[in-house]
């Protein structure tokens, strides 16, 4: 369509036309992205006692599957440092419709996540044909690795910086008087759980930022080694972001998965690098 309405004469209407056309195209990626959302979320809704009770209520379990590999890993180093005893106290909602609206929050998210694979490939979709044929080089398995790295960082931080962040932030007291009870609400508990597993997600996706970013020529691994002491104190800072607590058990706990992918990276980046070095190598001679 684009190509009839460049072939009709005046460059303005064919390039306004065009952005039209790249409008139209954007908008029926987002509905479809949209749909898979709503389609996701309305499976976890149907059963959200059941996803409530056995998924976002995990961490803060006793029997959370965590706290006892964490402490038979403790034990394995002679130390009782990782063991946590879970989290004793109940949740509660200020309004009537408390629940119900947790529900849909609850839900929601939960349909971002799960339907993240879906949406990533709606939107390379609609960036590839903009790309050029050296930007594409090697990118028939970035859908996989884009939503593998997602779901390992979700993963990390539902499974164990979450333990560790509420079971640090119910067990501080800002005082010894007993005069203050920690009753977290119910949006405060899904906000915080939200910024963890999306942080998380969103972080562990620095191999690919680099791989993507070494092809379009912005960086090098040069630069990224060089960059390396300034890399520390922006990882640093990021993991106190993402973790809601202040403990330093918390942030080294971000802070170490997040420094080994950001070596990964410089591996990653080097590999590309030499590839692309290689190619053009070939195209002179």
């Amino acid at each position: 369509m684009a190509n009839s309405l460049l072939n009709r004469g005046g460059h303005a209407d064919s390039a306004e036309m065009s952005f039209i056309d790249h409008l139209e195209a954007l908008r029926w990626h987002i509905i479809r992205s949209v749909i898979a959302i709503v389609i996701v979320a309305g499976v976890i809704f149907y059963y959200h006692e059941w996803v409530f009770d056995y998924i976002i209520a995990g961490p803060i379990n006793p029997d959370f599957v965590s706290y006892t590999a964490l402490c038979k890993f403790s034990h394995w180093l002679h130390t009782d440092a990782l063991c946590l005893n879970g989290i004793n106290i109940k949740m509660q909602t200020t309004t009537y419709g408390g629940q119900f609206l947790g529900s849909i929050s609850m839900a929601l998210v939960g349909g971002v996540i799960g339907a993240f694979p879906y949406i990533f490939w709606e939107f390379w979709r609609f960036v590839r044909p903009a790309l050029k044929p050296k930007e594409l080089r090697n990118t028939q398995f970035i859908i996989f690795w884009v939503s593998f790295f997602f779901f390992l960082g979700a993963a990390f931080g539902y499974f164990v910086l979450g333990p560790f962040t509420f079971n640090f932030l119910a067990s501080f007291n800002i005082g010894g008087s007993g005069l203050l009870v920690t009753q977290p609400t119910l949006d405060d508990y899904l906000d915080n759980l939200t910024n963890i597993i999306l942080g998380c997600g969103l972080a562990f996706e620095l191999p690919v930022l680099a791989s993507v970013l070494t092809r379009i020529g912005l960086i090098t691994p040069m630069l990224l080694r060089s960059s390396r002491k300034y890399a520390i104190v922006v990882i640093l800072i990021v993991s106190a972001v993402i973790t809601p607590s202040p403990d330093w058990i918390s942030q080294l706990i971000v802070f170490t998965p997040l420094f080994l992918l950001y070596q990964l990276s410089i591996i990653v980046s080097a590999r590309v690098y030499k590839r692309d070095q290689e190619e053009e190598k070939k195209e002179w001679e």
